[in-house]
């Protein structure tokens, strides 16, 4: 292992980790404005305030979250050189799959904003559990390395 992080790993760590409970709030919450937000009218005042929280949240924290929480990421996976290890490659890809699931909102968001409802709110309330789902499976990997 290359350990090049020496003392600052475990802080590293802890800065990945705090960025990655940013991360899933917004993930979490997003969905959930996006349900609210599609019961206003399009063009209401009502409107125009989700379209603002939603970029605020866009903004604010998730987009500086992900870019945060792939940086110290990459850094710990060169650090332990993590590509070596099974496990890691799982992990991986569900941090690829919830980085998917960050641009989709970001998507969808937009499309909120110029008046589009593709999705109905059963919909998207069972899309909100797809974050916390593949979260648990991410921490299950890293912390107990199962394979």
């Amino acid at each position: 292992m290359s350990w090049f992080l020496g003392g600052a790993y475990l802080w590293v760590k802890a800065a990945h980790i705090i960025f990655a409970i940013f991360l899933m709030a917004g993930l979490f919450m997003m969905p959930r404005f996006f349900v609210y937000h599609q019961e206003t009218p399009v063009g209401s005042d009502e409107d125009r305030k989700w379209i603002e929280r939603e970029d605020k949240l866009r903004r604010i924290i998730l987009n500086p979250s992900i870019v945060i929480l792939w940086i110290l990421g990459l850094m710990l996976m060169v650090n332990i050189e993590a590509w070596t290890m099974p496990w890691f490659h799982l992990k991986l890809l569900l941090v690829l799959v919830l980085s998917g699931y960050h641009g989709w909102m970001v998507g969808y968001a937009k499309k909120l904003a110029r008046g589009q409802r593709a999705l109905s709110d059963k919909q998207l309330r069972m899309i909100n559990e797809v974050p916390g789902i593949l979260a648990a499976v991410v921490v299950i990997l890293a912390v107990v390395k199962p394979f």
